[in-house]
């Protein structure tokens, strides 16, 4: 570690006569600390402090300085009489070996076996982002990222590595964050650096929790030098990305009249997107300080976020506050300390209905179906509610009127401490607690119809989750010669507890009290509570061997014990192998000033998903009514039966890359081709009925799934020079998801269109078959008068022409042959959500002080079915301008049927291509130069303007490709993709932000 300010050493004893200074700095202008500065051939020399500053003394009549640093070009210079000599070092990328953060440790990048992307802090805050995992998008192959809710405050994200590994198991990857297992992500700027841990090589030493890939987050630390102080702060106005084209007045009421003579034109004309839709603002502010001695290293950082949503009704605000503290108590003891912290404010308002009947409509739903021609007031001041379909309040109402108010607190310390034992080899213990407090209030009033029947009712959600984490390992690393020789072996154990209660009342006197006061109800409504406990308890060990850095060998394992599990397959071992070749260090390519990089990798190995709920394996029991006499009494009945030989879920991974570098690794590229095929898949199957239950259940391990694809990155330092500089970072990725095996061999069909629908199915899971392929009719267009139609739904001329694919045999078995009549024989599958690739170009320039972003996001391939535009059609709600062109005698030639009420089919028509390409970023930044900061006292300033999300180019007619409905948990995650209804709209940013560093 470097101190502050190193003087001159006189090791030569040399009389000196000149002193030379200046300023030592990188090509963008950033001061280099550290950097050794050397009066060529003698031992003189000096290193610059924290501000790049150097001064030296020489006394030849034609002295050279070298300056040299790690992972920057060596440079020397002539005196020549100067007593100022500015140096500007250029990176030299065939030092470069990075460090990349591996579970329980640390590997230099030329050592990895596995299949591990690294993302730079400074990627991580190109824009402001409410969860840090949304600066991933697009950036990191393999990784598919999207938001649950479109641009809504404080909305989840899906995140993806390599495909969902499950059918009803969750398929989030885990996240570590400074070695605490399964914690919230910090504020982005708070990061220093995040890893995506891919294949089996890298995942198994977390076993059970590594099938769905594993996010190591390192926080920022001190740095040697005086105190710094950093401020970064940015302010953003946001914009609705898209809105759909619907009726007027004028045109709904033509469409209306129609069909149904007795329609009647309100007095209103209401553009209901503009009545909701609004500019919508985030506020990021953070503040950080942080220093370093030789003993003490500290970073103490508080984020503000603040973001009012574009949609009414709908914003949400944050503070966290981060802390580590490191210390060097003796020459073999380090201990330290992380704090992090946060409390989250949230007003929703409703969206993504699952039953948008009478009174159930969401917000952003109802703006499509409601009305035009009637405004929020009718004449007499009462809120409108919809004239035509189910009776739904209007949009305003229902986003201003709604109560949903979130309120979440949450508490995480770790500290650890490490010992030499002695050379090479050392002790690490840590423990970590974590706990989080959410409370949620909910109200509807008298004035919404939800809420007209019961006087209003209000409810009360709390819940409280405590997480402990103690882990214990040793660590032997040495080098023997050409043997590099790493050994990790530890013992984890882990507690979560999680716990909840729930209250409820209606009839309230007044609705001015909202959920505040729940005794104030006339009719208390049931309440409900319940408490889970989760233990695991681990061994792991992870050996590395190099030799003369050309041949690697990983070796990992760990035996995972869980209290999910009953005592038959309570405990399981997960273990991995890899090997790696550096073939560019072998003698016929060390010379090569092509290659600079070519090593091949190959990993196989087992990791789990732990799959089911506490006391998932024991006999579950449902609640129900009885009548004893005349009296209504509770009882319980079996629903779940017990089973001791369930067991986990387990993915058997294999991963072969390369890696290559080229003309001294200015071009750097990957390849990557996996298969993870995931066995024991649980699922809840049927049971003979017997013993007088009803539709018994017994939870099993039948099924698995296949997820096999290929990954692609490729970095380019295009140009690098003083003034100048191009890098290009591109990626592309895969991924082919396919069941192998089902129970008992049969298709299993649900449906996920909301409950207004009355659709029993949109959905299919079939063995050769994707996850969540969509199931209904094929949709040939519009009948024509005189075409050979066959009987089904519709018959005449403008109805829709359903392809009949199928009939029967004379014992009543499906065959594929048409048989002239159309009916539910004849659903197939009509699409398919999984996207064919995705990937991500970013380029960034520099010149000078000047510095400009650009990033692309794209997915190519994935089906949208898009309920939203099926209901936009069926005709009992307002329509998109598309119905204008529907058939009628005189217009024929169309693809829209003719104008009546349908039911709602689930048919290929509205199964759309969601493929896009979307500018993500755009930044443009200036930093001050070192001249003009020096003079106001400061390290650096830099101000910036950027949009994100300005573009996307699709031929998705709906409102945003990047849609999610029903997917924010469970079965659901994994089975409901590409979907769309009642989605928050995606939002399209314009920032003006200022990073200062004192």
């Amino acid at each position: 570690m470097l101190s502050l300010f190193v003087k001159a050493s006189n090791l030569d004893m040399l009389s000196f006569q000149e002193t030379v200074s200046g300023v030592v700095a990188t090509v963008d202008g950033t001061p280099l600390p550290g950097v050794a500065v050397t009066l060529k051939g003698t031992s003189t020399g000096v290193v610059t402090d924290f501000d790049g500053n150097y001064q030296i003394n020489v006394n030849s009549d034609n002295p050279t300085l070298v300056f040299s640093y790690i992972g920057f070009t060596t440079k020397e210079i002539s005196v020549n009489n100067q007593t100022t000599i500015n140096v500007t070092l250029q990176e030299d990328v065939s030092q470069l070996d990075e460090v990349v953060v591996v579970g329980y440790g640390t590997q230099k990048k030329s050592d990895i076996t596995g299949a591990v992307s690294s993302v730079k802090s400074e990627d991580l805050v190109a824009y402001p982002v409410q969860n840090a995992e949304q600066a991933l998008q697009g950036r990191v192959a393999g990784v598919n990222i999207q938001t649950n809710n479109g641009g809504e405050p404080g909305a989840p994200l899906k995140i993806r590595i390599r495909g969902g590994t499950s059918i009803n198991a969750g398929s989030d990857p885990l996240i570590v964050v400074d070695g605490f297992v399964g914690a919230q992500m910090p504020p982005a700027e708070d990061i220093a650096s995040m890893e995506v841990l891919k294949d089996a090589s890298a995942t198994a030493i977390y076993g059970s929790r590594g099938a769905n890939g594993v996010i190591m987050v390192t926080t920022k630390k001190g740095k040697v030098g005086k105190v710094s102080i950093e401020l970064n702060s940015s302010y953003s106005l946001q914009e609705v990305t898209n809105e759909l084209d619907m009726l007027n007045a004028e045109q709904f009421a033509q469409y209306r009249s129609s069909y149904s003579s007795s329609y009647v034109q309100g007095p209103a004309n209401t553009d209901w997107q503009d009545e909701i839709y609004r500019a919508g603002a985030i506020a990021n502010h953070q503040v950080s300080v942080s220093g370093a001695t030789e003993d003490v290293n500290y970073y103490v950082s508080g984020t503000f976020f603040d973001q009012e949503g574009v949609v009414l009704g709908s914003d949400l605000n944050r503070f966290s506050f981060l802390s580590n503290v490191n210390v060097q108590a003796t020459d073999k003891l380090k201990v330290g300390m992380n704090l992090f912290g946060n409390r989250i404010s949230k007003d929703g308002v409703p969206t993504q209905t699952g039953s948008g009947g009478t009174g159930q409509a969401d917000v952003i739903s109802s703006i499509y179906r409601f009305a035009p021609d009637l405004g929020i007031y009718d004449a007499n001041g009462d809120l409108t509610i919809n004239s035509l379909g189910d009776d739904i309040d209007n949009p305003f109402a229902v986003a201003t009127l709604n109560v949903n108010e979130r309120t979440s607190d949450l508490f995480r310390a770790n500290l650890f401490a490490e010992l030499e034992i002695f050379k090479g080899l050392s002790f690490k213990t840590t423990f970590g607690f974590n706990t989080g407090n959410t409370m949620e209030g909910r109200f509807v009033p008298s004035t919404l119809l939800a809420g007209a029947g019961v006087g209003g009712e209000a409810n009360i959600t709390t819940s409280k989750s405590t997480d402990i984490i103690s882990e214990n390992y040793l660590t032997y690393d040495r080098t023997f010669g050409n043997h590099a020789l790493t050994i990790l072996g530890g013992y984890s154990y882990q507690k979560n507890k999680n716990e909840f209660s729930y209250a409820a009342s209606q009839g309230f006197v007044t609705d001015n009290v909202s959920y505040r006061n729940l005794s104030g109800g006339a009719v208390y409504l049931r309440p409900n509570s319940g408490l889970s406990e989760i233990e695991l308890v681990s061994m792991f060990g992870r050996l590395n061997y190099g030799f003369d850095d050309r041949y690697l060998i990983t070796f990992t394992a760990r035996r995972d014990g869980s209290s999910n599990f009953s005592k038959n397959n309570k405990y399981a071992f997960f273990p991995s192998g890899a090997l790696a070749w550096n073939m560019s260090n072998e003698s016929f390519l060390e010379n090569s000033n092509t290659i600079s990089n070519w090593k091949w990798r190959g990993s196989y190995g087992l990791t789990g998903n732990q799959a089911i709920p506490a006391y998932g394996t024991l006999a579950r029991f449902s609640e129900i009514y009885t009548v004893i006499g005349e009296n209504i009494v509770n009882s319980v009945a079996v629903t779940d039966f017990a089973n001791d030989n369930l067991k986990w879920e387990t993915s058997y991974q294999l991963n072969v890359g390369v890696d290559l570098g080229f003309f001294g690794n200015r071009l750097n590229t990957s390849f990557d081709y996996y298969n993870i095929e995931t066995k024991d898949l649980l699922f809840s199957r049927p049971l003979p009925e017997y013993s007088g239950l009803e539709n018994p259940t017994q939870t099993q391990n039948i099924g698995s799934l296949v997820n096999k694809g290929f990954e692609i990155f490729i970095s380019s330092k295009n140009i690098l020079n003083e003034n100048f500089t191009w890098t290009t970072d591109f990626n592309i990725s895969k991924n082919t998801n396919e069941i192998t095996k089902l129970p008992d061999g049969e298709d299993i069909i649900y449906s996920s269109a909301p409950g207004h629908f009355l659709q029993g199915e949109s959905q299919i899971l079939r063995e050769g078959e994707p996850v969540g392929a969509f199931f209904g009719y094929i949709y040939d267009g519009v009948i024509q008068a005189g075409n050979n139609i066959p009987q089904g739904f519709e018959n005449q001329p403008g109805g829709e022409l359903l392809r009949d694919i199928a009939g029967r045999n004379a014992d009543g078995e499906i065959i594929d042959t048409p048989d002239g009549m159309v009916n539910s024989d004849d659903k197939t599958i009509i699409g398919d959500p999984n996207p064919d690739f995705t990937g991500g170009l970013n380029n960034t320039f520099t010149y000078k002080g000047l510095d400009l972003n650009i990033f692309f996001q794209t997915a190519i391939g994935g089906d949208i079915l898009d309920y939203t535009l099926l209901e936009l059609g069926s005709g009992d709600s307002n329509a998109t301008t598309e119905v204008l062109n529907a058939w009628t005698p005189t217009n024929t030639n169309t693809n829209v049927p003719s104008a009546a009420v349908r039911e709602k089919r689930i048919t290929s028509r509205y199964i759309y291509d969601g493929s896009y390409v979307r500018l993500k970023n755009v930044s443009l930044g200036y930093s001050l130069p070192s001249q003009v900061v020096e003079r106001l006292g400061v390290q650096n300033l830099r101000f910036y303007i950027s949009g994100q999300n300005l573009l996307t180019f699709t031929d998705y007619p709906g409102l945003d490709p990047e849609t999610s409905y029903r997917s924010n948990g469970g079965q659901g995650a994994n089975t409901n993709l590409g979907l769309a209804y009642g989605n928050y709209p995606n939002v399209r940013s314009f920032t003006l932000g200022m990073n200062l560093k004192f």
